[in-house]
């Protein structure tokens, strides 16, 4: 089944789409409201990355289920694949396709990576337990997160020393992630059939529950895949299954449902689930891992659903989903390295959130601001440049509309 089944489901959606000037040369219109809760989530998880600041263990941390916005991401991404791609199969190569996503996501990957650079010499260039590292190791870092080769816990390039696979910008984990799973739908996973999917969707829900319901992670929760160490790698490709199959299955199944408000009523679960505070303690992980689980397997690929089936219907908020959709990809990538050195002035002063609490704020509208100026000055002149080099001959054929915009 596709994703948009009959003519009228076709002007419905047709009635929504928007010419971004970010956008590729394609021949189907993107989900508005799709686009602003991706922003939403991307808002979430700055707070999120400020609040870990202030916390002590996952247990006390105020502001605590921001990691499962990767989750989120990675529906939004395999249903808005499922639906751009699924159909161009028979005139499309997999190079092609790869081409495509490496102009929608590696500019930005390049420039987080540098920010990374740059901010950990401000920082003093040292780990966290205060010993330097010599710039050919930071070259060798960000020459390993230019290209999105992990690092390994306490190897050459992991400068800072808490274990991460792209020290200098930390959420590049989660884009290796989606390109691994771009890998897999290209060559694997579109050539399954709806049944064989669903297959694949249960396989990986259950596996990825009982990951969560075991505390397989050791964390008390399921954000896991930003290191090599313990079972991080296999929490990683478990919450990206999961994710990109259940996507790429509602968007051959999809029907849209009518839904008054959808944006808003979406916006406010998204908001109060990625905010929530710990469930349990330490002794009763499982009561978490449960949450995380609803969450991730359950509710929001509810929301998906409703946000691809409802439509924006005011200018007002036709461009505040614009906007959001526009900075959610620079935002996940550009704010973390000045989480960095918010972190170290944090910690050396030994403050309190009610003690740095403007400076969070200056951050948080500051990484909105930085987003949007490297949107316009440099994500969209790239990729409309390597759009026209790369990609020319397959451009002459097709319409200026905006199909993704995906993290």
């Amino acid at each position: 089944m596709s994703l948009l089944i009959n003519i009228n489901s076709q002007i419905y959606h047709m009635s929504t789409a928007q010419t971004s000037s970010a956008s590729f040369l394609d021949s189907k219109p993107h989900y508005n409201l799709l686009d602003g809760l991706r922003g939403v989530a991307a808002l979430m998880v700055i707070w999120y990355h400020v609040f870990e600041g202030f916390a002590t263990s996952p247990t006390d941390q105020k502001f605590n289920h921001g990691y499962l916005a990767v989750d989120f991401f990675f529906i939004l991404s395999g249903f808005v694949i499922g639906y751009a791609y699924d159909d161009r199969w028979k005139s499309m190569k997999p190079k092609d396709f790869f081409k495509r996503r490496l102009i929608r996501l590696h500019p930005m990957v390049i420039l987080g990576a540098i920010f990374g650079a740059i901010t950990f010499y401000i920082q003093g260039s040292v780990k966290w337990d205060g010993s330097s590292v010599g710039i050919s190791m930071i070259m060798l870092a960000l020459l390993a997160n230019l290209f999105l080769i992990p690092s390994a816990p306490g190897g050459a390039s992991e400068v800072r020393g808490n274990g991460e696979m792209y020290p200098l910008n930390g959420p590049s984990w989660s884009l290796f992630f989606e390109y691994i799973g771009n890998i897999l739908y290209a060559l694997f996973i579109r050539r399954l059939s709806t049944k064989a999917l669903t297959v694949l969707v249960i396989l990986s829900g259950a596996s990825l529950a009982s990951f969560a319901l075991f505390n397989m992670s050791g964390y008390g929760h399921i954000g896991v895949g930003w290191t090599l160490a313990d079972y991080n790698l296999l929490g990683g490709f478990l919450r990206m299954m999961f994710a990109f199959s259940i996507g790429m299955l509602m968007s051959r199944k999809f029907k849209p449902v009518k839904i008054k408000g959808a944006f808003w009523i979406c916006s406010l679960f998204v908001i109060a689930l990625l905010s929530m505070p710990y469930i349990g303690d330490e002794t009763t992980p499982w009561m978490n891992g449960i949450y995380d689980s609803v969450c991730a397997i359950l509710i929001f690929p509810i929301l998906v659903y409703l946000g691809a089936s409802g439509t924006t219907t005011d200018i007002k908020s036709t461009k505040i989903c614009k906007f959001l959709g526009d900075i959610s990809y620079p935002l996940y990538v550009v704010h973390y390295p000045f989480m960095y050195l918010f972190y170290a002035w944090v910690w050396a002063e030994e403050l309190s959130f009610v003690q740095a609490w403007p400076v969070a704020v200056g951050l948080f509208f500051g990484n909105i601001l930085l987003a949007y100026v490297c949107l316009k000055i440099y994500d969209e002149p790239v990729r409309k440049y390597l759009t026209k080099r790369w990609l020319q001959s397959e451009n002459k054929s097709v319409a200026a509309q905006t199909v993704e915009k995906t993290v």
